[in-house]
């Protein structure tokens, strides 16, 4: 069964929303941006808030609630939109698989721990690499690059 945590009340109807109507706004709350992409079944434009984590050059998106509707929607299209303000970056997204995603999920955990790390089971940035590779099929990644 894939991991997945679902957002709590205070997260889904208040957190969530200003997180990304700030960064509609323009405001970068810690890297966050609004993600769009395609529904996999709707065609749909849909939306959530991220946090894009640049990392040796490359950019990314953890998902640290696991297989959301957002990664499932990502896994189909292949590509989306990520908006901060008026500014739309198209991208085209690639799955990172799991042995490579130690340093990278260690490089998120050091940036959001403080917001994140609760889904991430008591692994940090600073955890034996046994533990983090153990959580690391849990936390989806994708590389992204402009199109």
């Amino acid at each position: 069964m894939a991991y997945y945590r679902k957002p709590g009340w205070f997260t889904a109807n208040v957190f969530n929303p200003a997180v990304a109507a700030m960064t509609r706004a323009g405001i970068s709350v810690w890297g966050s941006r609004v993600l769009r992409v395609r529904g996999r079944k709707s065609g749909e434009w849909r939306s959530a808030p991220v946090n894009l984590l640049t990392y040796n050059g490359k950019r990314y998106l953890v998902a640290p609630r696991g297989l959301t509707q957002w990664v499932r929607n990502l896994r189909e299209a292949g590509e989306g939109e990520l908006m901060l303000g008026k500014r739309v970056d198209r991208f085209r997204a690639h799955e990172v698989p799991d042995d490579q995603k130690i340093p990278i999920l260690r490089a998120y955990l050091k940036r959001w721990k403080a917001e994140v790390g609760i889904f991430f089971g008591g692994v940090s940035a600073d955890s034996p690499e046994d533990d983090v590779r153990r959580i690391a099929p849990d936390h989806p990644v994708f590389t992204i690059e402009n199109l």
